[in-house]
């Protein structure tokens, strides 16, 4: 599973690649994000009456987190990956596959191996400034200790991984294509799930690994 990514896109870049208009861009003033964990808030392209729209979302689907012993709210867990062979029958996400999907705007992606410390392994598209995650998301409310906060929260969709990936883990992120976006977006259920498939290895690569390289590298080997 993937639980730290990296979008430095500027947002004009985002807005670009992702065919969004100024007025549909709602994130104000986007820094780049070298280093997302889940419950970290992150761009996300979603569809807004038949247009593309950039919102900010919360990583990780929430589900209620309460005390056996006090009877108290505590932090709700965050699901921040929906597996690609579960994600049409669970119910956390099978709601909003069938009508919620959305596109994670990325610059690359980390699985670590081994630990104390552990060595993080950054991975991008080949020859692409930017990329998207396949997503789902969906408004909730939940509970953070007394207080019931209401928004939007999004998942990443993995799958098995690629010759590349599975040297690092035995799952990878859904990567898309631009010519994908459309169809992650607006095709039916079953149309999206043939895009649920292992990133072709020749297109992936390992910009960089090293101890404690816990956000995106300044530099990447081409």
């Amino acid at each position: 599973m993937c639980n730290l990514y990296a979008n430095k896109m500027p947002q004009e870049a985002m807005r670009q690649l992702f065919d969004v208009q100024p007025n549909h861009d709602l994130l104000g003033n986007a820094k780049p994000l070298p280093a997302i964990y889940p419950k970290y808030i992150a761009p996300i392209v979603t569809l807004d009456n038949g247009e593309r729209s950039l919102v900010k979302a919360s990583w990780g689907f929430l589900t209620p987190n309460k005390s056996k012993k006090t009877g108290k709210w505590l932090k709700p867990a965050a699901w921040n990956n929906a597996r690609d062979d579960k994600i049409q029958k669970a119910s956390l996400w099978r709601s909003s596959y069938q009508s919620r999907r959305c596109l994670i705007p990325g610059t690359a992606y980390a699985e670590a191996t081994g630990r104390n410390p552990a060595t993080f392994h950054w991975f991008n598209m080949a020859g692409a400034e930017g990329f998207a995650f396949a997503g789902i998301w969906k408004r909730q409310k939940a509970n953070v200790g007394e207080t019931e906060i209401d928004g939007t929260y999004f998942s990443m969709v993995t799958t098995k991984p690629n010759e590349l990936a599975a040297k690092y883990h035995n799952r990878m992120p859904v990567l898309l294509s631009p010519d994908n976006f459309e169809e992650w977006l607006t095709g039916d259920a079953d149309d999206a799930f043939k895009l649920l498939r292992p990133f072709p290895v020749e297109r992936l690569q390992v910009i960089s690994s090293g101890e404690g390289l816990r956000s995106e590298p300044l530099t990447t080997n081409t």
